[in-house]
């Protein structure tokens, strides 16, 4: 069973890491030194083994570490990373200001044997991509790496993808891109749902996705699981960079996308005296309908820049979009005038890795210019209310989102019905309300009425944490704001 294989191979290649751990080695340092290793590896069996053209130099190659031990090979391993990180397309960006993180000589040469041990382009590709995304999912797990704030719940991502059913010949995009999760979701219904011609196939390996990231090393991770999936040739769809800086141009069919959480664009200024100054960014953009500083905004903003006439967006944004006065309620005014803003799922708390977050998906589609405002219903799921996951004990699965996907109704989303947790407001509903806001529930809180059946400790301690740290976000962001105004 290809899974099983692929959980014993994560599982070996983790409790490896537990050993590099005495050594000051993180987690995400680990995952970053496995994918140098295994593209060189994956590199020298397709030159090997399937007669592919060489896509690293001689020298700088798997083969070129085999042989050596001791100081050679750690001066050989940084020597490959230099050398690498000068190159351009996909290679630039895998090992683009790569570093060897272990010192010690010896368990990187057991690293090596390890990866070594397994014939890579041999396996399936899903066992490829499985593991891969095993390591990821391992990584965002520890609280302390912060890698969970790239790696969006997979089940959640399914479930998007699904609403949407992306179609061959679709271009789709992700401008916070993470570890590529959307589009390896979206990737995958494609090719399970269609039987794709060979100039399909092509298409969707190298023309369908473009993604932005602005971290390097969540960037080098996103290329690598692409690759693994069999996404993007040499060429890397993956820019790295800072998406919301400029319109890029482009326009897509498609955009999935789970923007950073945390309320500001900002970036740290070291002034004369050697002190650090957090300054605000704000985005002077001609097609932005509001300048501000608030980063989720501009994501909604630039989302919908991105977007063809026609084309379709989901994308998960926290409360304050739904309610924020100011800027909030000029973009969500236009939003709703000049796109069919059709569904909001309310989501769950408890289930990012990056604690605090209240967060829904917004579903529209971009529309031509016309007088009349193009939203005329916005159906609202609400899985949050009487609703309790936890991240260990009880995480958010795709069953979960079974009746969501249902109530959306994908074959025609004209022909909806409300249910108890799916309710339609017209657009006349949503203009008389205080600043426009969005924030809408209906559904009675159980644990206010019923004291005697409440949820496990653990989950409302969970929920408390949720609902303190979002609470000190919001205090932050105004803070901020205070303190850039002297």
């Amino acid at each position: 069973m290809p899974i099983e294989q692929a959980s014993s191979i994560v599982q070996r290649l983790w409790n490896y890491c537990h050993v590099l751990r005495d050594d000051g080695v993180s987690y995400g340092d680990y995952v970053e030194q496995l994918t140098y290793l295994i593209f060189l590896k994956m590199a020298d069996e397709q030159v090997k083994y399937l007669n592919r053209p060489r896509i690293i130099p001689e020298g700088l190659d798997w083969p070129s570490l085999l042989a050596l031990d001791g100081d050679e090979l750690e001066t050989q391993y940084r020597h490959i990373l230099e050398g690498l990180a000068k190159q351009g397309g996909m290679l630039g960006v895998i090992f683009r200001k790569s570093q060897n993180k272990i010192q010690d000589p010896a368990k990187l040469k057991r690293l090596i044997e390890l990866i070594g041990s397994e014939t890579w382009s041999g396996m399936d590709i899903d066992l490829k991509g499985e593991i891969y995304e095993g390591l990821l999912q391992k990584n965002a797990e520890d609280v302390k790496s912060g890698a969970g704030q790239y790696f969006t719940p997979r089940p959640l991502i399914k479930a998007i993808v699904e609403c949407v059913r992306p179609e061959p010949g679709q271009t789709i995009c992700d401008p916070a891109c993470g570890t590529g999760g959307f589009f390896l979701a979206a990737h995958d219904y494609i090719a399970h749902h269609y039987q794709l011609d060979k100039e399909q196939k092509r298409f969707l390996k190298c023309n369908t996705f473009k993604g932005w990231e602005i971290v390097d090393a969540t960037a080098r991770l996103c290329v690598m699981n692409l690759y693994l999936h069999g996404i993007g040739d040499m060429e890397s769809p993956i820019v790295v960079g800072d998406s919301l800086m400029a319109d890029p141009g482009e326009r897509f069919d498609l955009v999935l996308t789970n923007p950073p959480f945390g309320k500001k664009s900002s970036i740290t200024v070291v002034n004369g005296e050697g002190k650090a100054d957090r300054e605000s960014i704000t985005y002077e953009r001609q097609d932005f309908w509001a300048t501000t500083s608030n980063k989720q905004l501009n994501f909604l903003q630039h989302v919908k820049t991105l977007l063809k006439i026609n084309g379709r967006a989901a994308i998960v944004v926290p409360d304050n979009v739904l309610f924020e006065g100011g800027a909030g309620e000029t973009v969500r005014r236009r939003l709703l005038a000049e796109c069919d803003v059709h569904t909001l799922l309310r989501l769950p708390t408890g289930i990012f890795y990056a604690q605090g977050v209240k967060a829904n998906v917004l579903f529209f589609d971009r529309k031509p210019a016309r007088e009349r405002p193009w939203t005329e219903r916005l159906w609202i799921y609400d899985l949050r209310t009487n609703k309790h996951f936890t991240l260990k004990t009880n995480p958010l699965r795709y069953e979960d989102l079974q009746d969501f996907i249902k109530c959306y109704h994908p074959e025609n989303r004209y022909d909806r019905e409300e249910t108890e947790r799916f309710k339609a407001f017209t657009y006349e509903d949503l203009m008389q309300r205080d600043k426009l806001s969005l924030d809408i529930t209906w559904l009675k809180d159980e644990s206010l009425e019923d004291t005697e059946n409440l949820p496990d400790p653990d989950t409302i301690a969970a929920e408390i944490v949720e609902n303190l740290q979002a609470a000190l976000e919001q205090f932050a962001a105004v803070y901020e704001e205070l303190e850039g105004g002297k």
